[in-house]
């Protein structure tokens, strides 16, 4: 018998707070969510008292604020931001409490804006917030992105339907891509986590010394950070709490070597990235480092996001997705990065992960860049991968391996 619409809200509420942020009794939960997703909002506060929560708080945000000051506000302020809006995901983080994130916004919030009013504010939002950044990067708490329909967001995604009927289908996609459609959600993402374990632990054996992307106009390869470590479903938080940092996920990622990778690599989907479409990238790596950068759509903020600093030249994360996951299968574009990087295989431009290489959490920053590890005030995903792409592990004698053929795994 299908789930009504309340049931799946209920369930994903549920896998947010349960199996995401992997709540403990006494935590503290900070709440973020779009005003347009109140409902869902108010379901995860009551699921995060029910699973023991000592105190619960919502941040709300507004598509239509933030509009209202990147046209209206006069030059020379977007260096200004709201700092009691970081203070509270910091002053939570601080008291050993949990972070959840509902991100939902229009994908073409901010199309018609002077891309350089949103880089200095991305630049002065990111360096305050570096310290809660942190933390995130080290696994010092537990936190969870999910998602959830807005009006524009659904018309974008659905452009032929009504404006009901596309916040309708969204919510189905988006049930369907995180199984909270399913009766029993929770055993279904155990048995997922499960796999995606193991997947990692495969890789993790390997310690490939590169990985060589080759498809299309893609020829990239990227070398591995030293004693790198793959992530990918549930981690642990330096305090033994078990979370799921983003709910849907179907990657296993790493840390490339900040100065080890070199060539070509071409987008295989559209970046959503700070309310702008960036489409058709094309990137040129040397010695780790982009020495040329272009773009069919969106090209003024792709360069301005990658001159946010030098970390922000260089590549921090890595991660493998087969083509046949279920939001592929989908065949929908979600405009969202938390979905479409579970799509297809990506890789992020800026900061890498710390917990993505091995004593990483406890090395000085120096040590970290030693290892081969990136910094940077930024950390932007974009989709790399399809059918057409093949990957190879170079190992460090120098043969090399199948990792995927055609988007698929074969190892």
């Amino acid at each position: 018998m299908a789930l009504s619409f309340d049931e799946k809200l209920r369930n994903y509420a549920r896998l947010a707070v349960r199996v995401g942020l992997g709540v403990k009794p006494g935590q503290r939960v900070l709440v973020q969510a779009p005003v347009e997703t109140a409902k869902l909002a108010r379901l995860v506060v009551r699921e995060a008292y029910a699973a023991g929560a000592s105190f619960v708080d919502v941040r709300w945000d507004d598509d239509d604020v933030q509009l209202a000051r990147f046209e209206l506000a006069p030059d020379g302020t977007f260096d200004t931001i709201s700092r009691w809006r970081v203070d509270a995901e910091t002053e939570t983080a601080d008291a050993g409490g949990a972070v959840i994130a509902i991100r939902a916004t229009n994908p073409n919030l901010l199309a018609n804006v002077d891309a350089k009013r949103v880089s200095t504010y991305q630049k002065a939002w990111a360096t305050y917030r570096q310290p809660y950044s942190a933390q995130v990067m080290t696994n010092r708490l537990n936190w969870n992105l999910i998602s959830a329909p807005v009006a524009d967001w659904a018309a974008l995604m659905f452009p032929d339907a009504s404006a009901e009927e596309a916040v309708e289908k969204q919510w189905d996609a988006i049930f369907a891509a995180t199984r909270a459609d399913l009766p029993d959600p929770v055993a279904a993402w155990e048995e997922h986590l499960a796999h995606l374990k193991g997947r990692r632990e495969a890789l993790n054996a390997k310690q490939y010394a590169a990985l060589h992307f080759r498809g299309g106009e893609t020829d990239l390869t990227v070398g591995l950070a030293d004693n790198h470590l793959w992530g990918g479903g549930a981690a642990d938080t330096t305090g033994g709490i078990t979370f799921t940092a983003n709910i849907p996920t179907e990657e296993v990622w790493t840390a490339p070597h900040r100065e080890r990778v070199d060539g070509v690599v071409v987008s295989t989907k559209p970046l959503s990235y700070s309310g702008v479409l960036i489409d058709g990238i094309r990137i040129e790596f040397r010695d780790g480092r982009i020495v040329d950068a272009s773009a069919r759509q969106g090209e003024a903020a792709l360069k301005e996001m990658i001159s946010t600093d030098e970390g922000s030249h260089r590549l921090g994360e890595v991660a493998l997705v087969p083509h046949s996951s279920p939001i592929s299968r989908s065949g929908l574009f979600f405009y969202n990065t938390l979905y479409d990087e579970n799509a297809a295989s990506h890789i992020a431009i800026g900061r890498a992960y710390r917990f993505n290489v091995a004593g990483g959490v406890d090395m000085t920053d120096e040590q970290f860049a030693q290892a081969g590890g990136n910094d940077s005030l930024t950390h932007v995903d974009w989709m790399i991968g399809s059918d057409q792409i093949d990957v190879d592990g170079i190992t460090k004698d120098g043969n090399r391996e199948p990792v995927m053929r055609g988007g698929e795994f074969v190892i």
